[in-house]
């Protein structure tokens, strides 16, 4: 292998970083004006001076004819070198600086003229417009050169023409002055130049600070990254401006708020509608891991402010946990229960193999015979009055749980719930949410006791749940249906403030509502009302009567 070290090519092209290519084009752009400018107002600036010339060699041809003395001279003398024609056309040649003054006659002979010699010969140019009484402004060339030139007519006092003036200002000058004012201008287009210069550097360095020194290639890869990341993580991102708009939602966000593209550019409350969870995406509810209900989906929400005055907001779907944890509080309810059974069920064997042993056998028939009938009449009672298995099925599992925390659990003598149920599971939900709460309300006070009504009215369903706890103070009724407020400690596994707020979408998803008051005799009473809760019930067969023939009669 050779020792040689490779040689580095070098890489011609546009600087990577936004902060070089950035100055670079502005600079290219300043220049650019610049150049452009200077020759835009070079360019009609040789016409101005050539009209101002030319319009100054008119007034002074002008002035010479309106003297008197001129036409007096014109008619009286000679063309002369020394003649007073000569005399007047040369002083004012000197005191206006002009290159020369020819006055001539109408036969287009010169009476003055800057070079004496050629006084009296015809003038070089055709003078036939000053002749015909116009008045000429011309660039053109003569004996004395080129130059910018003014002819009048020469009229007497009756207005009759008698001759012509022509001045002539040098072209020479007119250039002079066009080359003298080239340098300014360049002055004027670097000072422009030097001050876009300043300016693009300082816009530059804003860039820089803005793209924190990145390349466009590292840029437009963020982008991309950017776009997969958002449109492919199970989490939901919102993200808002800092006038609080929505700017940006991904795929999963638009899923678990039930919004879609059209929400961008628009404010949290007009998208989603007042409620909880405009008011975390919106900022006015802080903290960490914040709790909120939107439609049957349970949301934890963080929402982070951005180095620009807006935020970014991400929402998880706890749905599911909070379903698993509600099963496990009812699961191990039932394993409380069932090893409460389980020790009272010892006891009640001890109890039988006594009166057995006693050979007391009536006591011992009586004795099973009750314990039977009390758990058989409280599941006969249910299910008389609650036609919907899933239901009935609840209940007779909340009052066995009742029972073992010393709270007696009643369904009312005016229930009546047929097997017509749209949403069973829905149902279930409310009512073991309830029933719950319910529970943990009364137990520990005397005379513990919930209550549970169920009616039916057409395809209405109303749900009324009581029980004798502490109640709820007035002004937290309408707190307690808020996802995330509760005044229980949570569990390890979950979040409180869940059931209740569940409760009333339920109820609303069904166009019904959920109220809380305070029962009769203390505690607190929950109303349910659910109007399209049941089916409509299906039409009686009708009695049919049958025809026997009058030869069938006589058969029989």
């Amino acid at each position: 292998m050779s020792s040689t070290p490779p040689v580095r090519r070098l890489r011609l092209g546009l600087p990577r970083r936004v902060f070089s290519q950035v100055l670079l084009m502005q600079l290219a752009i300043a220049a650019g004006v610049a150049v452009l400018a200077t020759g835009l107002f070079l360019a009609p600036l040789g016409d101005q001076l050539d009209d101002q010339a030319m319009r100054r060699a008119l007034a002074i041809a002008q002035t010479t004819a309106q003297q008197p003395q001129v036409v007096r001279d014109l008619r009286t003398t000679r063309p002369t070198a020394n003649g007073p024609v000569q005399r007047e056309a040369e002083r004012v040649r000197e005191a206006t600086r002009a290159e020369y003054v020819v006055v001539m006659d109408r036969q287009g002979v010169r009476w003055s003229h800057t070079d004496p010699e050629r006084i009296g010969e015809v003038v070089s140019t055709d003078p036939g417009q000053a002749l015909a009484g116009r008045e000429v402004m011309e660039i053109d060339d003569g004996t004395l050169g080129r130059s910018a030139r003014g002819k009048v007519p020469l009229r007497d006092g009756d207005g009759e023409i008698v001759g012509a003036v022509s001045v002539g200002i040098a072209y020479d000058s007119v250039r002079a002055r066009l080359i003298h004012a080239i340098p300014g201008l360049f002055a004027y287009a670097g000072g422009a130049l030097a001050v876009g210069a300043l300016a693009s550097w300082i816009i530059s360095r804003r860039v820089q600070r803005q793209t924190r020194d990145l390349a466009f290639s590292d840029i437009a890869g963020l982008l991309a990254e950017r776009e997969a990341m958002l449109h492919g993580i199970r989490e939901g991102v919102v993200a808002l401006d800092r006038g609080g708009r929505v700017r940006l939602l991904n795929d999963e966000a638009q899923r678990l708020l039930g919004i879609g593209g059209e929400a961008v550019g628009r404010s949290p409350d007009e998208a989603l509608g007042a409620g909880r969870t405009a008011d975390v995406l919106a900022g006015r509810v802080t903290g960490t891991d914040l709790l909120t209900v939107r439609g049957q989906r349970v949301l934890v929400a963080n929402r982070m402010p951005t180095d620009d005055g807006g935020a970014v907001a991400t929402l998880r779907d706890r749905t599911e946990l909070e379903q698993l944890g509600r099963e496990l509080d009812s699961t191990r309810g039932l394993i409380d229960a069932l090893r409460a059974q389980d020790h009272e069920h010892a006891n009640r064997m001890h109890t039988l193999l006594g009166l057995l042993e006693l050979e007391m056998y009536d006591d011992a028939v009586e004795f099973v015979g009750e314990v039977v009938g009390d758990h058989r009449v409280t599941a006969e009672q249910i299910t008389e009055r609650i036609h919907d298995p899933l239901l009935a099925a609840l209940l007779v599992g909340k009052a066995t749980v009742a029972a073992e925390r010393g709270v007696a659990l009643w369904v009312s003598d005016r229930t009546r719930l047929p097997d017509r149920l749209v949403d069973p599971r829905g149902l279930v939900t409310i009512v073991g949410n309830l029933v719950d709460n319910a529970l943990d309300a009364a137990a520990g006070t005397a005379h513990a006791r919930v209550e549970v009504e169920l009616r039916a009215e057409g395809r209405a369903a109303t749900l009324t749940v009581r029980d004798t706890g502490p109640g709820i103070a007035a002004d937290h009724r309408e707190l307690v249906f808020a996802a995330g407020w509760s005044t229980k400690e949570p569990p390890a596994h979950r979040e409180r403030g869940i059931g209740l707020p569940l409760v009333r979408r339920l109820a609303e998803r069904q166009g019904g509502s959920a109220t809380v008051g305070e029962a009769y005799g203390g505690g607190a009473e929950f109303v349910v009302v659910l109007p399209e809760a049941l089916t409509e019930a299906a039409p009686e067969p009708a009695l049919t009567v049958p025809v026997t023939t009058a030869a069938e009669e006589e058969s029989r």
